[in-house]
């Protein structure tokens, strides 16, 4: 396991317990801070799961991704161009 996984799993344990500590308390910043925190940590969790799966992909299929690069930079660049005027 990635130390970028654990760490975002730590911090949604730390995030529920501040948010069920809250709930003890009836301390409702400290309850919506901890929630805010364990989304974080799921967040972090769920883009350490992306890279592993970005990275397989890379070294299964390069080609693919080398052209979906290429298909998503010139969709960007379309973009920014189309707000430029």
């Amino acid at each position: 396991m990635e130390t970028t996984k654990v760490e975002g799993m730590a911090r949604e344990a730390a995030g529920e317990a501040q948010s069920l500590a809250g709930d003890v308390l009836g301390d409702a910043g400290m309850q919506l801070s901890g929630k805010a925190k364990a989304l974080c940590g799921r967040s972090q969790e769920l883009m350490a799961d992306a890279a592993v799966v970005a990275r397989d992909a890379m070294s299964d299929k390069p080609l693919v991704v080398l052209g979906a690069a290429i298909g998503i930079g010139f969709a960007l660049g379309a973009l920014w161009a189309n707000n430029r005027e």
